[in-house]
């Protein structure tokens, strides 16, 4: 006959250390702290620092919660007996320095040690974010910091529309919609936000509309109005990540330095005819856009795409992009394109990365204690001073 499972879990307290409450006190914020119940256990509260990994899953998502195999884990669950078997396995599998917390959370939540009510997701939104949370670098921990972030994007067009829209879906909590443009018959073959019920209505509302009937837990906050060195750095203080999606340099320009005082990154992306190109600018850590551009370029060579045209498809691709590397950001996962120029040919049908540097000379970001100068500048990019629309 096999073992007994109260013979596997003495085995298993035999062969993993386990841990006091007062000791794993004293090294909160210095091990990873693993909770390895289920998710309605761990909403009836868990300790501050702890991150749930429900016990069935643990062998096949423990790469995402820990970086390095080596690290201290301390896994604890209801009593001491599931987190002394999973921290058998994990010893099993390569992680010598994990322990089991002793009497697990019971014990700790007895000896009146801190703990916590996690933020919790209602059974309707587990349903509508499902797929996200079945994502072990999402999950429901994820899904709530997507619920409480704020994203602006610039320019309800061509780009802001598909980004506007699966940020939407994907639950970002807050966002902010800046455009002072109103609906026109010519954009309705790419800014897919709009309709021909709303020609002439302000893009703003349009997309405020389409955005709460997609999902009403999003709050859309709109600014009809053009940015300007006025009103951008009050606009911007409220957001963690500024979307790009005008197509005029002298918008490009003034966000890309509100930023840098901000310290905000900017998801930038830009379009013409066939071809998109998409790149992060994180402030002071890569490249900003005065490092690629150091000057507007002449009015004659920035044509907007009512002068030079644009497949109507190009910007979904390319404000779907946009969209993702927003949420790498916020969720802090994957690699951003930071430091990398996305480009893409839609005729093609070809991808290139190209890697982009700071420059060490860039007017706008070398010294971080004198970020660049807020000022218009329409006067050095269209003619007459007249700013292009969104595209």
């Amino acid at each position: 006959m096999g073992l007994s499972y109260q013979d596997l879990i003495s085995e298993a307290k035999q062969e993993i250390p386990e841990i006091a409450p007062e000791h794993l006190a004293d090294l909160i914020g210095k091990v990873t702290i693993l909770d390895v119940r289920e998710s309605d256990e761990y909403d009836q509260g868990a300790i501050a620092t702890a991150q749930l990994v429900p016990r069935g899953l643990l062998e096949g998502v423990i790469g995402t919660h820990v970086d390095d195999p080596n690290d201290q884990i301390v896994l604890y669950c209801a009593g001491g007996a599931r987190s002394a078997l999973a921290a058998q396995s994990l010893k099993y599998m390569g992680y010598p320095n994990v322990s089991s917390l002793q009497g697990g959370f019971g014990r700790w939540k007895g000896e009146g040690y801190p703990w916590r009510l996690p933020e919790a997701l209602s059974n309707d939104q587990r349903g509508r974010y499902s797929r996200h949370i079945l994502l072990p670098e999402v999950g429901e921990e994820g899904q709530i910091r997507l619920l409480e972030s704020k994203v602006l994007i610039v320019g309800a067009g061509g780009l802001g529309s598909p980004g506007a829209l699966y940020l939407t879906a994907a639950g970002v909590g807050t966002i902010g919609i800046v455009d002072f443009d109103v609906v026109d018959a010519t954009n309705l073959q790419r800014q897919i936000l709009h309709n021909v019920d709303r020609i002439g209505q302000s893009k703003v509302e349009s997309a405020r509309e389409t955005l709460t009937a997609l999902n009403p837990d999003v709050k859309i906050i709109t600014y009809h109005e053009r940015l300007s060195a006025e009103n951008i750095l009050e606009i911007l203080a409220d957001y963690e990540v500024v979307v790009d999606g005008g197509d005029n340099f002298p918008t490009r320009y003034l966000v890309n330095d509100a930023a840098l005082h901000l310290r905000i990154p900017v998801v930038h992306g830009s379009i013409f005819r066939f071809e998109g190109q998409v790149t992060v600018f994180e402030p002071y850590e890569g490249p900003c856009y005065r490092c690629q551009y150091p000057e507007p370029p002449p009015p004659e060579l920035a044509p907007s795409c009512a002068e030079a045209g644009v497949l109507g498809v190009l910007p979904g691709v390319i404000g779907s992009l946009q969209a993702m590397e927003t949420l790498k950001i916020l969720l802090g996962i994957g690699d951003t394109l930071s430091g990398r120029l996305l480009s893409y040919d839609g005729l093609s049908q070809e991808f290139r990365t190209l890697r982009t540097r700071r420059d060490p000379s860039c007017t706008a970001c070398s010294d971080e204690s004198h970020p660049p100068a807020i000022i218009e500048y329409d006067q050095f990019c269209t003619p007459g001073g007249v700013v292009a629309r969104a595209g």
